[in-house]
């Protein structure tokens, strides 16, 4: 039964890398290599989403609005006609 779903796991989130057949036919060894690489990957692309998702959350929390980091001071000079 683990096979199966190791197979599936590897087919379904290889995002068309991996057909069935080929992954049914791989060295036991490789098989098992790429599954807990695309584990891993997974699990970090999760804790990284999270990670931005309390950022957010805890900025949101503030009653404060959010505003870009613009200079108010124009940091150039104009030389426009005096009228």
């Amino acid at each position: 039964m683990f096979l199966f779903r190791q197979i599936h796991e590897i087919v379904f989130n290889g995002q068309g890398g991996y057909d069935w057949q080929t992954v049914y036919t791989m060295p036991i060894w490789l098989r098992r290599f790429t599954f807990e690489t695309l584990k891993e990957h997974y699990e970090k692309q999760k804790e990284e989403m999270d990670k931005q998702q309390n950022m957010l959350k805890n900025k949101s929390g503030s009653k404060e609005i959010s505003r870009p980091n613009i200079a108010q001071t124009p940091t150039y000079t104009t030389r426009a006609p005096k009228k």
